[in-house]
């Protein structure tokens, strides 16, 4: 496995542009993003900054809406589901434009006054419509549980949802981005449905628990946990997706020896 680092929650002491540069700096070979339209972003300055820093995007979001103001993805909203497909052409152009083979769809809220199955078949519509356009782009698509928490009534917040809803949309270019941070604030069992749903798995992100800092600073024993993962043949990108609890992100690397921060690495290579 190999670390990306997610710039739409790192870095944040420069702007989202010069943060691209920062993650090559500290050493790393891969980023990925949310959405960067909703931070009213040019993409051609987003492609350029990538090419610039020399950086690989391992993933990146489809349009989920404005995630500082609370939203949380599109695809269950009839009111939003046309931006969701209109934003799906612009979303795979930068894919191809930046080399990005894999994408992330945020389902969104459970909404007052509809029934949830019509929202959850909404959904499936509109990422199965995102799917079979992604596999034109030769992209794969994830679908991620996260935790109601922070992000509200979100329509999908355990594995066995998650792998559910991909189940039911029967596209082989999708499956299902597994955050630990979010699972152990609503299940737990780390490593026991890992074990269970790791062939549905098509990209991890990381944080620690319970206040989302930078592994080693909570509950996670993420060396147990990563090692793990590596044991049953995950080969794809690790996420960073954290909010550091140091002064500077850069200080928050210190668990990863700079040397192997850009490289396939062992569990137990880590500082944790």
């Amino acid at each position: 496995m190999r670390f990306s680092v997610n710039v739409s929650i790192l870095f944040k002491e420069v702007p989202f542009l010069e943060r691209f540069g920062k993650v090559a700096e500290a050493g790393f070979g891969a980023v990925e993003f949310w959405w960067p339209g909703g931070a009213g972003e040019d993409l051609g300055k987003v492609e350029r900054s990538v090419k610039d820093a020399g950086v690989s995007v391992a993933l990146f979001n489809f349009d989920a809406g404005d995630m500082t103001a609370g939203d949380r993805g599109l695809v269950g909203d009839p009111a939003r589901e046309e931006q969701f497909r209109e934003n799906v052409p612009v979303a795979l152009k930068l894919a191809r434009s930046i080399g990005c083979r894999r994408m992330n769809i945020l389902l969104g809220h459970e909404l007052p006054g509809i029934e949830r199955e019509e929202q959850m078949a909404l959904a499936r519509r509109n990422v199965g419509f995102a799917a079979d356009e992604a596999r034109e782009a030769g992209v794969e698509v994830v679908v991620e549980a996260v935790n109601t928490f922070e992000n509200g009534p979100y329509l999908i917040y355990t594995t066995e949802q998650a792998v559910r809803f991909v189940e039911s949309v029967e596209r082989e270019n999708l499956k299902t981005q597994h955050d630990f941070y979010h699972m152990q604030r609503m299940e737990g069992n780390l490593v026991a449905n890992l074990r269970k749903h790791v062939g549905m798995i098509g990209h991890v992100q990381i944080a620690d628990s319970p206040g989302r800092g930078e592994p080693g600073t909570g509950e996670i024993h993420y060396p147990y946990v990563l090692s793990i993962l590596d044991e049953l043949g995950y080969s794809g990108y690790v996420g960073l997706e954290y909010n550091p609890t140091t002064q500077t992100t850069e200080e928050s690397f210190a668990w990863i020896p700079k040397e192997l921060r850009d490289a396939e690495i062992a569990a137990g290579d880590l500082k944790l």
